[in-house]
């Protein structure tokens, strides 16, 4: 199915579950190198009483099922994460522009240094990488590097 088949929306409370299982499947998938520092419940809960309800969450949605996240805290691009069966698609591009909509002005996010699928998508997307970290401020304590995306000067 063409990502052109599934819904950008605004995630509620009802989403919060299969969020966390897309976060949790393409974690695993992405990252196998990288411990995950809290277990499925703590993801689980973590959606359900901060990311949903605190945070601009959206959600990609075909057929019922949500197949993709992201999440913005004002210029913080916090999460982006697809099912794996998602990547490669054309999805994680329609989630990008709509980060750009939603903040004009500028994003920033890590990622881990590991995840070098990453760091070619944010940078094709004009994302530079500013600063790396040895990962002693993150829970998983593994290396990371934020990156910033800054639009076009106004011609």
């Amino acid at each position: 199915m063409p990502s052109n088949d599934v819904v950008l929306r605004r995630a509620d409370d009802a989403d919060a579950r299969a969020a966390a299982d897309v976060w949790l499947r393409s974690f695993a998938a992405a990252l196998p190198t990288v411990r995950c520092a809290h277990d499925d419940a703590d993801v689980h809960d973590w959606f359900a009483r901060v990311l949903v309800p605190r945070y601009e969450t959206w959600v990609a949605v075909t057929g019922g099922n949500v197949v993709g996240v992201m999440v913005l805290n004002g210029g913080d691009l916090k999460q982006l994460y697809l099912d794996p069966a998602w990547r490669g698609r054309g999805l994680g591009d329609r989630f990008m522009n709509l980060a750009r909509e939603q903040q004009p002005d500028g994003l920033a996010l890590w990622t881990f240094q590991v995840n070098t699928s990453a760091h070619r998508f944010y940078e094709r997307h004009g994302f530079i990488a500013v600063e790396r970290t040895d990962g002693s401020r993150n829970d998983e304590r593994e290396p990371d590097v934020r990156y910033l995306w800054q639009p076009p000067p106004a011609r």
